[in-house]
């Protein structure tokens, strides 16, 4: 099993053509350095093609999820990067609303 400490995602997309060396330099270039236990997520243009790259602290692993119908819940109207939890990671794979789980799915007002 890899062990994965922090899941990033790009907001930018990335040509899914992108192989193992393509993804790690935009990793370099979006997230300023590829750390050890880290994922990075990336997804294409339609948001129904996601890549991830992990650095296990020896080397990178590439892997790439496709959806047969839909789109991941990609966000579109922020620049820059964001950080996912365990459960959000989990329902974005499965192409569900992740950002209403965890804390932004906390009600405070009625």
């Amino acid at each position: 099993m890899i062990r994965i400490d922090a899941m990033w995602l790009a907001i930018e997309p990335l040509d899914m053509r992108a192989g193992t060396e393509a993804a790690l330099a935009r990793v370099i270039s979006v997230f300023g350095a590829a750390r050890p236990h880290h994922a990075y997520l990336f997804a294409n243009r339609r948001a129904n093609r996601m890549k991830v790259l992990v650095h296990d602290g020896i080397g990178v692993w590439l892997a790439a999820r496709r959806l047969n119908s839909g789109k991941f819940a990609w966000p579109r109207d922020i620049t820059g990067t964001l950080t996912l939890n365990q459960a959000q990671f989990d329902a974005l794979v499965l192409g569900l609303p992740w950002q209403r789980i965890g804390e932004a799915g906390v009600i405070t007002l009625l």
